[in-house]
């Protein structure tokens, strides 16, 4: 496959070199089209030409962050895996600024300790400008004197975790690593040759003191001991720096955390507030639920019974009624006919139903006690007029009082009927 290590590779830190990158950013640049099109069936060779078309570096950029060209390049170098000498040449090369940070880059992944800080110090020299695309898409300027020493004093570049190296002093101390010596240094000799040059030479006794003077201060071992200080202070500026370097990394870590802190109790305080607010939320809702259903249920209740008795009375009503009617019934039925008429044409109503009108209770929606009172004036009314004739000895218009009782009888289904009644 195109995204496979080649075969012949050695481990580099004990793992696959193409693991140096993240996994995130590895399959961010084997998505690249950059990578597909320009970087396939790439070797050591034919990469210098890529190399060569550089305009930036960077690591990702862009909301989906796409790998830069700089990356894909990176990535196919530690999966090609080229020569060290190939990766020296790069570094050398003072054509191509880009060709050298590249070199530059991957010898900080793959190489050694001693090796990053001898073939990466001398770049501290190179003054040139190089753009460095940012994570907005945009580009910032940079310097690849600049560009090495985040390289050797930081641990994170390009969006990639950079393995960790021992500090120079370190490797001084152990003996893995030579001082470091300024290029400024043969200047200042130069200087001091020539002051010494241009001071007048002494004669007698002067001279021979002056010589003196010179080769002790010019003496293997005065030189030694000028190195040892130099090499002293060097290493105390180093230590300081770094010390320095790391008690800011801690202040900031700290101040870092306790904002953390003081974000997440805050956060957690709002939190129990709102689940408070919440619970007297809904115990007043409860309350207020529990208020309305025993109202309701209250209510219903009255209601219920309300109904109850006033259906009890309609009931007890209607079986008195029933009673009365059957007694009025029965007794009709054991009276002769003369009776019988006596007892209808009788104006005062029958005790029952007087009794029924006194015991019916209290009146219900919709009851009028009016228009009963009315209806038996109405009949008490009637009586009086059917008695009339006979106390008065005269019979009515209609013939219904007739003193023959079946003219009488006749004259009623008329007048029931709407006809006339009979002459008499």
């Amino acid at each position: 496959m195109a995204n496979r290590t080649d075969p012949t590779a050695r481990s580099v830190h004990g793992t696959n070199p193409q693991n140096l990158v993240e996994k995130i950013l590895r399959s961010k640049i084997y998505q690249n089209t950059f990578w597909k099109e320009q970087c396939f069936g790439l070797t050591a060779e034919t990469l210098v030409d890529k190399a060569m078309e550089l305009d930036h570096f960077g690591g990702t950029f862009g909301g989906n962050r796409k790998a830069t060209p700089f990356m894909c390049l990176i990535l196919k170098m530690l999966q090609i895996q080229p020569e060290k000498e190939i990766v020296v040449e790069f570094i050398k090369n003072e054509d191509y600024k880009y060709v050298r940070i590249l070199g530059a880059f991957y010898l900080r992944l793959v190489g050694k300790p001693t090796d990053v800080y001898h073939y990466l110090e001398p770049l501290y020299n190179d003054y040139r400008k190089i753009r460095r695309k940012n994570a907005d898409g945009g580009y910032s300027l940079d310097h690849v004197d600049a560009f090495i020493d985040e390289l050797l004093t930081k641990d994170y570049s390009c969006d990639i975790a950079l393995p960790r190296v021992p500090k120079r002093w370190t490797l001084e101390n152990t003996g893995a690593l030579e001082p470091r010596r300024s290029a400024l240094e043969d200047d200042f000799e130069e200087e001091e040759e020539e002051k010494e040059e241009e001071e007048p030479a002494p004669t007698g006794m002067e001279q021979a003191e002056y010589e003196k003077e010179r080769r002790r201060s010019r003496s293997p071992m005065k030189e030694r001991e000028r190195e040892k200080d130099r090499d002293r202070d060097r290493y105390r500026d180093y230590r300081d720096r770094d010390r320095d370097r790391d008690r800011d990394r801690d202040r900031d870590r700290d101040r870092d955390r306790d904002r953390d802190r003081d974000r997440d109790y805050y956060r957690e305080r709002e939190r129990e507030r709102d689940k408070e607010r919440d619970l007297y939320r809904e115990r007043d809702r409860e309350k207020e639920r529990d208020y309305y259903r025993r109202d309701r249920d209250r209510d219903r209740d009255r209601d219920r019974d309300r109904y109850r008795e006033r259906d009890r009375r309609r009931i007890s009503r209607s079986r008195s009624r029933s009673r009365e009617r059957r007694d009025r019934d029965r007794d009709h039925r054991s009276l002769s006919p003369v009776d019988r008429r006596r007892r209808h044409r009788s104006p005062s109503p029958a005790p029952a139903r007087r009794r029924r009108a006194e015991d019916d209770g209290p009146l219900e929606e919709g009851e009028h006690r009016v228009a009963k009172v009315e209806e038996e004036k109405k009949k008490k009314k009637d009586k009086k007029d059917r008695d009339k004739p006979e106390k008065n000895g005269h019979v009515s218009a209609d013939g219904t009082d007739h003193p023959d009782p079946e003219i009488a009888e006749a004259n009623r289904l008329r007048a029931a009927l709407g006809l006339k009644p009979l002459r008499v």
